[in-house]
């Protein structure tokens, strides 16, 4: 399927303005501890890919009415998964409602956990 959004600027650029600044300042603060992850759209979302030859997705951010998801769900760090519990949902994934403050440090650590748990050797591996 192809992407609606071909880049993370048009993904910006097509949500509301009241979001925009906080989306822009979560992938600006991935980018900054991750320098050589590769930003891209995956599944209609700003994420990035790292690894060999970039190829792996490991970080996804998107914006909805009520919240900002993070995905995929943290699996490999016990003590930031207990950490992430108020925002987590069925699935482990997160959502962090905009009627509160977004907790940018933890999602600077879920970044950091993803890019290791997802571009390790093991046999796991986001979509």
């Amino acid at each position: 399927m192809a992407s609606a959004f071909i880049d993370h600027a048009a993904y910006l650029a097509a949500q509301p303005e009241a979001v925009q600044p906080l989306l822009r300042e979560i992938l600006a603060r991935v980018q900054a501890q991750l320098p050589d992850a590769r930003p891209c759209i995956s599944y209609q979302m700003p994420a990035f890919r790292a690894g060999p030859g970039q190829g792996r997705v490991f970080f996804y951010v998107a914006a909805f009415k009520s919240h900002i998801g993070v995905y995929p769900p943290v699996a490999d760090d016990a003590v930031l998964v207990a950490e992430l519990a108020p925002w987590r949902n069925e699935k482990g994934n997160l959502a962090f409602p905009l009627n509160q403050p977004v907790p940018l440090d933890l999602i600077d650590r879920v970044a950091l956990a993803l890019h290791a748990q997802y571009t390790s050797a093991s046999p796991k591996g986001a979509p």
